[in-house]
């Protein structure tokens, strides 16, 4: 994206990085996300020293797996994390979102949303049951690029991206890659990251990383050019 000419600004969320891992199963994380998006905003806008280039009105988020959750909730979507209830008293789980539900501890403050951003590129978002219906995402009207892998992976259903597809209420430019898994989303792996990493760096037999991500790349351009005009 910096490449075509766009600002582009990335963070890290605190206890749910590579590195940091701390806080990823708590609910925590998932609240503050979107937080962290809208003050990337603020500060983008507003205190950055280069903030007088920017044009507020033309303000584009990309969202990739835990990522694309994000987005979704940051332009409008409101997730329902008591729905997970069920989930945990079938599978026995033992997470620390499972067991914030049984000790009565979900999180109920309204979720952050931020309506500067007027068009999302959302790839492979995780969707646990019951997080969103159409009612939670009747807010979300601004143009959406949305992806899925063919396979999925790493807690990413293939058919909960379809369901969300059906329920957002301004139809999104959908796109489903052909024998893709969930990582294919991941730019092409350098040789020590695949020596270190092979999850995130294998794809299913066949499946070009380097070529897909040429065109995946030419369309998130185009989609934001078109709709940041």
């Amino acid at each position: 994206m910096a490449d075509a000419g766009f600002v582009v600004a990335a963070i890290n969320h605190p206890g749910d990085t590579a590195r940091d891992s701390s806080r990823t199963d708590e609910f925590s994380v998932l609240v503050e996300r979107p937080a962290d998006m809208k003050r990337l905003t603020d500060f983008m806008l507003g205190a950055w020293k280069e903030a007088a280039v920017l044009d507020p009105k033309r303000v584009g988020l990309f969202g990739f797996s835990r990522g694309a959750y994000t987005g979704l909730v940051v332009i409008g979507g409101n997730p329902d994390f008591g729905a997970l209830a069920p989930l945990c008293d079938r599978d026995g789980a033992t997470t620390p979102k499972c067991q914030a539900i049984r000790d009565g501890l979900v999180p109920t403050e309204a979720a952050v949303h931020d309506p500067r951003i007027r068009a999302a590129v959302l790839a492979d978002p995780p969707l646990y049951e019951g997080l969103f219906n159409r009612e939670r995402l009747a807010n979300v009207t601004i143009p959406i690029l949305l992806w899925r892998s063919a396979l999925g992976g790493d807690g990413v259903v293939p058919a909960s991206v379809d369901t969300l597809e059906q329920m957002l209420p301004a139809r999104p430019d959908f796109r489903i890659v052909p024998n893709s898994s969930h990582f294919s989303f991941l730019a092409p792996c350098p040789p020590k990251l695949a020596e270190a990493a092979p999850i995130l760096c294998t794809d299913p037999p066949g499946f070009d990383r380097e070529a897909f991500h040429s065109a995946f790349n030419d369309a998130a351009v185009s989609f934001f050019r078109k709709h940041l005009e």
